[in-house]
């Protein structure tokens, strides 16, 4: 670099010695050199994930199929993603939550009911499984839907800027699972 440059034609003998040239030059060259390591231009020290290898390594209950993710607009597989993400946090921190609390196997046992429709949900076959009378079953249910809405609630409230936004969004994430189950 140093020879196919202007600094020797730059050498100035009484500027000082050429010692001390090549030595400013040798300086300046390893501070450039390490300022270049450190960029993070295009990325830098940034490491890219591959977006298929994160699809098919993601656990996810609202998979995307590789026909749909073929044939679907860009958008739609990112609002349904984005939508399926939302839900898997929030069911993530209510399964953490019942295992603080040494509910775990209840939420196991009804963690599929809390997005179902009543009338297809069998309380007679949950409190066979769990072994609890019926009633108690439904209050249950009724308790992990309750924490489950709010804590999808305070999901969906981290991504928009105003509170007043949440329930909109909301609709917008059950539209984009829709969509996606269609």
């Amino acid at each position: 670099m140093m020879l196919e440059g202007d600094l020797l034609k730059r050498a100035n003998p009484s500027r000082g010695r050429f010692r001390s040239l090549l030595l400013k030059a040798l300086q300046d060259f390893l501070t450039d050199d390490t300022i270049r390591k450190r960029a993070r231009k295009r990325g830098g020290d940034l490491k890219f994930v591959s977006w298929d290898e994160w699809m098919a390594e993601a656990p996810s209950h609202f998979a995307i199929t590789a026909h749909q993710g073929e044939t679907w607009p860009a958008e739609k597989i990112f609002d349904v993603r984005w939508a399926a993400t939302a839900v898997e946090h929030a069911l993530r921190r209510l399964g953490e939550e019942c295992e603080v609390h040494g509910r775990r196997r209840v939420f196991d046992v009804l963690s599929d009911c809390l997005a179902a429709e009543r009338q297809d949900v069998s309380y007679l076959k949950l409190s066979k499984t769990l072994g609890v009378p019926e009633t108690s079953v439904k209050r249950l249910v009724h308790q992990l839907r309750q924490r489950y809405r709010a804590l999808l609630r305070d999901e969906v409230a981290q991504t928009v800027e105003k509170t007043e936004d949440v329930d909109e969004e909301l609709r917008y994430l059950c539209a984009a699972l829709a969509a996606g189950a269609a």
